[in-house]
């Protein structure tokens, strides 16, 4: 077929999308400008998402003097800010119940589970107390023979072991013993026990 047909010459393709009207000219909002308003600018604080229309030198001018804290005092501006960071959400003390009743701090209500079944993997042992901490810490061999050099049995709380560490270390120190160094040995096994128990947190 021949491009110079006349079939091709009968064929119009017209659009189907209805002629768009051109926007009204914006103005300057500025009292006495006529010039096109071109920028925007927001209205302030009390006007959230309504904004100004400007040329670029009236926006100019307004963002120089535009101040969002505008009438606030100092305390008013820091409590804004401080609620900005969670954005101005409400929030509940923790602790608090679903109809504001206080939950005694205590126990694995204080972490947030209700009961040990919620806690399956002890994350939170102390949680029901230094007592039962203690009967269901496990160990090990490094760590018992640890608590030995100190005097101390796997039972020994954190607060036991750094009393006991810090006895020990006044008494076998040389300058508590006169200069003596023979202690010496001593009290750097004293130091080397204590030090571990701290790297795998018994204190």
């Amino acid at each position: 077929m021949k491009t110079e047909s006349s079939y091709f010459n009968k064929i119009r393709v017209t659009s189907r999308k209805p002629k768009q009207s051109k926007p009204a000219r914006r103005t300057c909002e500025a009292e006495g400008c006529e010039l096109p308003a071109e920028h925007k600018a927001p209205k302030g604080r009390q006007a959230e998402g309504e904004y100004f229309w400007f040329c670029m030198e009236h926006v100019r001018a307004y963002n120089k003097s535009y101040n969002y804290f505008s009438g606030m005092d100092d305390t008013s501006i820091q409590s804004f800010q401080k609620d900005s960071s969670i954005g101005h959400r409400p929030t509940w003390q923790m602790g608090v119940g679903a109809k504001g009743e206080q939950r005694p701090p205590s126990g694995r209500a204080k972490y947030g589970f209700a009961s040990s079944k919620e806690d399956p993997f002890r994350l939170f042992p102390e949680a029901d107390g230094p007592q039962a901490s203690k009967e269901r810490r496990k160990v090990h061999n490094m760590e018992r023979k640890s608590l030995q050099k100190l005097g101390l049995d796997d039972t020994a709380t954190a607060e036991e072991i750094r009393a006991r560490y810090k006895k020990l270390v006044k008494r076998h120190h040389p300058d508590a013993n006169g200069g003596d160094r023979s202690l010496e040995d001593r009290l750097r096994e004293i130091i080397q026990a204590y030090n571990y128990l701290k790297s795998v947190g018994f204190c």
